[in-house]
């Protein structure tokens, strides 16, 4: 060697990873400087573990704010990676010579700071990122290309041999043509790495290589004097940070993804970089066993004809070599024929990808993400890139505590998991279906929840506690409670109840009673199935419902017409809850107050309406009552507004108005004669209202019922005490009988 080695490379780019091992092996420096975190030097020897698996990313964040944090990642095609490996295999010394993370997210901090100050003053926020250059992407202009993943792929990527002078030269054009290119913070970033290297010159010679991003490499190359680089680094701010191995994702190395230095193909440079020989037709039999795990019909012939397309279309586009363009046309045409619904699995699971990587135990770590660690490999739940649905059975103890984790682990803001509807439609209490993803920034987030606490439970118990205390509506609070009892944490519960209490002891807002007793209602349910004690709760919730009871009526006098839609709403949540209670007193004063909304004048239309709807659905309304509250509704004296919206409230919002009026034809020729009789001016004011009503119904539903209406109104209104056709006096019970084993088989209680 002649001098330090300056190996300019693309980020994740395995022509460059190929190249750079070449030139290492030929080279066989005794020092390798790589761009990235001086912090990450007592960390790079984990990268020869075992346990260690890329895509990972080294993750660094400041002490006392881990929020504010920053990755650096690597992929098994990343240069930096394989040049770290390299190193370490041949007893080289490993250095990161990028600029300090201490720096890097103090710098970012203040700038956060000054846009922000900056925007309200009315300065444009963003101005420089607009006008950021993108080296590779004005090469690929310069060249012809109108994309520059594939000039990459051209110019690198399909050719032997190593490009770094010729890149190191198209940079130093760029250099000199762009300056920064936008790029700012990089002049003292590159003022670091050049006293870096002059340190690492002066310590080994000449046998020092370095690999770091082409754009850097005129930079390397330039000759300063070490007082002009202290100078750039002089009053930088500084935080203290810690750092650590993460691990990563494919996803999160697309540029899809977020990551500004990403790929759009993360799973196709993957192939590329570990393919020994035949990468085309690799790759098309990696699509053929997909398309086939998806019961599509693919054959050896499907793929020989594709590969053949693929070549084809590279050489009369003038390309070295197929490259994804090629085999996705390829594929399109004779693996999918045609159809772009199976390009985008394709583009999901291997274009891209689901590949997540692996730390060792080794790596630090705050002690949370230790014992989330630790009860991740006790309950058999390994985190995965992949979406997977998780069913979980409560009457199990694993799928307890699995259940509670998730649950705690939501609490602290770590969603690892969320609650899904199950795919085979259970709805009892004792299931719970989970949808699972593992995303990397929720390293970050265990990092930020370890300030509650060392363990799992220990940080949900304290950070539950707190939110209670700081919550400012009644149903954040009843909300809490319920996700305590889910999470099982009996030192925040107690604390929570206390405040819960005190809440629904000063707050007189029916609204707020109101929203805050589902929540409650639904903690009682399932903490007894997970047999926790719920004895506290059951006394607050039955002072809730009571207070309920005594305010809703006054509380639901002379609203417009928002505010009435939003009492409805709580009408049945009510309803909904008061179900739930195993209280029959409560039950017969709940419908005492629904009796009373429905016949109060002064109660707006809406509410009116769906309190009598459930009263008649609940048996406690016989149907001449439902017939006589909607003829006083449609009654001439009634605003037509005011009808419309008690129409809307009895046989609207999905809850099965439309069957109700085809099998009651009475109360449709109500409607029917009232709808009649509306005055042309009217009818236009309540005409949105009722096209809201029943667009709602199914298209059989709204067909039926513009037959019956088209009998006429001597029909479908029969007299009253009459009944409609199909109806006999009397129950006909051997007709009944005869459904009864079929119901017994769809219950499962046998034939």
């Amino acid at each position: 060697m002649t001098g330090p080695l300056l190996l300019g490379v693309r980020h994740h780019g395995p022509g460059s990873a190929r190249a750079v091992r070449r030139a290492l092996d030929t080279a066989g420096p005794r020092v390798v400087l790589i761009e990235g975190p001086p912090e990450a030097d007592a960390l790079a020897p984990l990268a020869a573990e075992e346990d260690m698996r890329p895509p990972v990313a080294l993750l660094a964040h400041v002490v006392d704010e881990p929020g504010k944090s920053a990755f650096w990642p690597f992929a098994e095609f990343s240069p930096e990676w394989v040049a770290l490996r390299w190193a370490l295999e041949h007893g080289a010394q490993v250095r990161f010579i990028d600029l300090p993370a201490a720096h890097t997210l103090a710098m970012r901090d203040a700038e956060e700071k000054d846009k922000g100050a900056g925007a309200e003053d009315g300065a444009e926020e963003g101005a420089e990122e607009d006008v950021r250059v993108d080296p590779l992407r004005v090469l690929a202009e310069t060249a012809g290309y109108d994309d520059a993943e594939r000039w990459w792929e051209d110019v690198v990527e399909h050719r032997e041999g190593d490009a770094f002078a010729a890149l190191g030269e198209a940079m130093g054009a760029l250099r000199e043509e762009l300056g920064d290119g936008g790029h700012g913070r990089d002049l003292v970033r590159e003022a670091y790495m050049r006293l870096q290297v002059r340190a690492a010159v002066k310590e080994f010679g000449e046998d020092v290589a370095v690999v770091c991003g082409a754009w850097h490499v005129p930079a390397l190359r330039q000759k300063t004097t070490v007082a002009s680089d202290r100078a750039l680094l002089k009053g930088l701010p500084k935080a203290k940070v810690d750092m650590t191995w993460v691990p990563w994702t494919h996803r999160r190395l697309a540029r899809a993804g977020g990551y500004g230095a990403g790929i759009e193909s993360p799973g196709w440079y993957g192939h590329l970089f570990s393919a020994p020989d035949r990468p085309v037709e690799r790759w098309l039999t990696k699509v053929a066993g997909l398309l086939r795990d998806e019961d599509r019909i693919v054959s050896s012939a499907h793929v020989i004809e594709a590969v053949r397309l693929a070549e084809s279309l590279a050489a009369m586009r003038g390309r070295p070599l197929a490259g994804l363009t090629e085999t996705t046309d390829a594929v399109r045409a004779v693996l999918c024929e045609g159809s772009d619904v199976p390009l985008a699995l394709i583009h999901d699971k291997l274009v891209v990808g689901d590949v997540l990587g692996e730390v060792p135990d080794a790596a630090p770590a705050v002690p949370l993400q230790r014992d989330l660690s630790r009860l991740q490999r006790g309950l058999r739940l390994k985190p995965a890139a992949a979406e997977r649905e998780l069913d979980l059975d409560l009457r199990g103890d694993t799928d307890v505590a699995r259940s509670r984790l998730l649950h705690r682990l939501r609490l602290l803001g770590v969603p690892w998991g969320e609650p899904a509807r199950s795919a085979r439609g259970s709805t009892g209490t004792f299931r719970e279906t989970w949808r699972l993803r593992w995303e990397p920034e929720l390293s970050v987030r265990v990092a930020e929840a370890g300030i509650w606490g060392t363990t799992v439970i220990a940080a949900a118990d304290a950070k539950a506690a707190a939110d209670a205390v700081s919550a400012t509506a009644l149903a954040d609070v009843t909300a809490l409670a319920e996700r305590c009892l889910l999470a099982e944490l009996p030192d925040a519960l107690p604390v929570v109840m206390r405040v819960l209490a005190d809440r629904a002891a000063l707050d007189a807002d029916v609204g707020h009673l109101a929203q805050a007793l589902p929540a409650l209602v639904r903690a009682l349910r399932y903490g007894d199935v997970r047999g926790t004690g719920t004895g506290a709760l059951a006394g607050v919730a039955t002072g809730l419902a009571r207070r309920i009871f005594v305010g809703l009526p006054p509380a639901c006098a002379n609203l417009d017409t928002d505010a009435a839609e939003e009492m409805r709403g709580h009408v049945d949540a009510v309803h909904s809850a008061i179900g739930l209670l195993d209280d029959a007193e409560l039950r017969v004063r709940w419908r005492s107050v629904l009796n009373t909304l429905a016949a109060r004048d002064s109660v707006a239309g809406v509410v009116r309406g769906r309190c009598a709807r459930i009263l008649l659905d609940e048996g406690a309304l016989e149907d001449e009552g439902a017939a006589r509250l909607m003829g006083l509704a449609l009654s001439p004296g009634t605003p037509p507004g005011e009808a419309a919206a008690w129409i809307e409230g009895f046989v609207g919002g999905g809850s099965g108005g439309g069957l109700l009026l085809v099998h009651d034809e009475r109360l449709l020729g109500l409607v029917d004669a009232w709808l009649v009789g509306v005055e042309p001016d009217a009818f236009t004011d309540v005409l949105p209202l009722l096209r809201r009503t029943f667009s709602a119904y199914e298209s059989g539903v709204r067909r039926t019922l513009g037959e019956l209406v088209r009998r006429g109104p001597a029909t479908s209104a029969p007299a009253t005490g009459g009944l409609p056709p199909g109806f006999a006096d009397e129950l006909d019970l051997e007709r009944a009988d005869a459904v009864v084993p079929v119901v017994r088989m769809l219950l499962g209680a046998g034939g």
